[in-house]
């Protein structure tokens, strides 16, 4: 077995086990596709240097642990935005679809006091935590792919979640990990890191993900403060700051789904 998430195989890319969620082996934890869309949309040129601005997915259906065609299509190419569409195929059927917004960037020095926050929290304060490849079935899993330090929060702890997260294993065999990519891949794991109901008698699945980026992620270790709001409606939402060593870069949102098991 490959020793990253994805294979690319022609066009397509096979996804291995590491890809897989905690809702079913042969199904993908929603940060997988996430983060391939992520990348895929990078590998469009641009007129002028950008950065990716917001990626918003769309999780249409079920994306199985499987090979996925990988669809790119410019929708809007100027000198200050990009806007550019993702789709993930399995076997003809759209699984992912997702618009990636980049934005121009340029040296703009900023008057004192508009700067970012700067961090609060540093991994090496942190304990390690191995919860998400111990306590979830089967230790080949999306959550093996990453070292954890965990302050609060988790899958079977209910409230606000607070985790350092470090991914490990390549995206895809033979290509470097991407500042974006990485941070997909860590947001989508809101709901998981921050549940309002007990995993063992709830699914709370996500239908989407947003992540707005105020700036581009630096290092290996980011961080994900979360919570989420469960509504009586059957529906709810999972939010979290995304922050690297030097402080906050981003927000994410994700739609979820509540159905008892």
């Amino acid at each position: 077995m490959s020793n990253a998430i994805f294979v690319r195989e022609g066009t397509a890319f096979l996804a291995t086990p590491f890809a897989a969620g905690p809702w079913h082996p042969e199904l993908q934890h929603g940060g997988a596709p996430s983060a391939l869309v992520a990348w895929a949309a990078e590998q469009v040129e641009t007129a002028v240097p950008m950065r990716v601005a917001r990626v918003t997915v769309e999780l249409l259906r079920p994306v199985p642990v499987d090979r996925l065609e990988v669809a790119t299509e410019v929708i809007r190419n100027g000198r200050k935005i990009q806007l550019v569409q993702v789709q993930l195929l399995h076997e003809g059927k759209e699984v992912t679809r997702a618009n990636v917004l980049r934005v121009r960037v340029a040296d703009e020095p900023l008057p004192a006091g508009s700067q970012m926050p700067r961090a609060t929290s540093s991994p090496d304060d942190v304990a390690e935590d191995d919860q998400f490849r111990d306590s979830l079935p089967g230790a080949v899993n999306f959550g093996a792919n990453f070292d954890m330090r965990r302050i609060r929060g988790g899958f079977r702890q209910l409230g606000p979640g607070q985790v350092w997260f470090r991914q490990h294993r390549p995206l895809i065999d033979g290509e470097p990990l991407s500042p974006v990519a990485r941070a997909m891949a860590v947001a989508d794991f809101s709901n998981g890191i921050a549940p309002t109901l007990p995993f063992d008698e709830w699914t709370f699945i996500n239908a989407d993900l947003t992540v707005n980026f105020a700036r581009t992620p630096v290092g290996e270790w980011l961080f994900s403060d979360a919570e989420t709001w469960a509504g009586e409606d059957g529906a709810g939402l999972a939010m979290t700051q995304l922050s690297d060593e030097q402080g906050p870069f981003a927000r994410a949102v994700q739609s979820l789904v509540l159905e008892r098991r």
